[in-house]
């Protein structure tokens, strides 16, 4: 079962901080409604990716699983393909790995930020994916060694997961291009950044990009908007300039955070029609034409974030979006 036209995929985020006993219930959910993927994240203080996903493809039956994303600095490669590499056999064609840099004030705060993050990353993706196809690896990088590694024939999958970069600079979205089979960008993504984002990845091969969207679907629209807004809280920091910088109102955005006190103060204070542009929210009408805008801009795969108290509850009113 898709989402919509067969070429756009519509996914949900399971939310980090969602209570144990609500992890699995959701993802099933989400099978149920028809959604093409569950993404499972890997927040420094939180869950683990790998975890997680091994769980939701072990309670679930069709729903693809991604997962955005792991900090290269978090594990040694071999060991990281030892564990993609089972997921990947043991559930065939249902899983999408995302790797990263992490955040930077994370990885620092536990002595894994290397001082050229895109040669190691690069270094991470390139050995990644040739140790899943059952290469025969030597490789003495500056951060990534390998001694003539190569995993056994009884561990290999059948089908190699896509190795996705989730990254935001233009530098590292210049290396995604070279590197990965796709792009995950957090949210926000408008129209407007997918395309900028897309301009520094400038692959000339078949590229996914995956977008993460705030997102609460509802018949009020009013409703909708203002369920949506604390979503949007972050937007105004630095890390987050790159996603507003393409936008028509990005100057007074920064100005308004500027004179701000709080980010609940600033995010209180946006403007209806900035959050409207910044979050997948309003009718299903409305909701789908922005999907539709995404899509025309070159995003292959959105993910939706509930919003609100219960995000397994909020599944069935973003399930409107999806085509019967």
């Amino acid at each position: 079962m898709r989402s919509r036209a067969a070429d756009r995929t519509v996914g949900v985020l399971l939310p980090r901080d969602l209570p144990a006993d609500r992890v699995l219930p959701y993802a099933r959910r989400a099978e149920e409604l028809g959604f093409d993927a569950v993404w499972v994240v890997e927040d420094l203080g939180f869950r683990g990716g790998i975890a997680q996903a091994a769980a939701v493809l072990a309670s679930t039956v069709r729903i693809r699983v991604g997962i955005g994303l792991l900090p290269a600095g978090a594990r040694n490669v071999a060991f990281a393909a030892l564990e993609i590499a089972s997921l990947a056999q043991l559930f065939p064609g249902r899983i999408d790995v995302t790797v990263g840099h992490g955040m930077p004030h994370w990885m620092r705060s536990v002595g894994q930020w290397p001082r050229s993050p895109l040669t190691f990353l690069r270094e991470y993706v390139d050995a990644l994916r040739a140790l899943l196809r059952g290469e025969l690896m030597e490789l003495h990088g500056e951060y990534v060694r390998l001694d003539g590694l190569q995993l056994d024939r009884s561990a290999l999958p059948d089908v190699v997961p896509d190795i996705l970069a989730g990254v935001r600079g233009p530098k590292s979205l210049a290396l995604s291009g070279e590197v990965a089979d796709g792009t995950v960008l957090a949210e926000p993504v408008t129209p407007e950044y997918a395309r900028a984002a897309l301009g520094h990845i400038a692959t000339g091969r078949p590229h996914r990009l995956v977008a993460y969207n705030i997102a609460s679907v509802g018949a009020d629209p009013v409703t909708a908007l203002a369920a949506a807004r604390p979503g949007l809280e972050w937007i105004g920091e630095p890390d987050w300039h790159a996603h507003i910088a393409p936008l028509p109102f990005a100057d007074e955005l920064v100005a308004l955070r500027a004179g701000c006190a709080s980010r609940e103060e600033f995010v209180a204070r946006v403007p209806d029609g900035w959050v409207a542009r910044l979050a997948v929210t309003g009718t299903p009408e409305a909701a789908r034409a922005g999907l539709d805008g995404l899509r025309a801009a070159g995003v292959t795969d959105t993910v939706l974030a509930p919003v609100g108290p219960d995000p397994l509850g909020a599944l069935d009113s973003l399930a409107a979006v999806l085509d019967a």
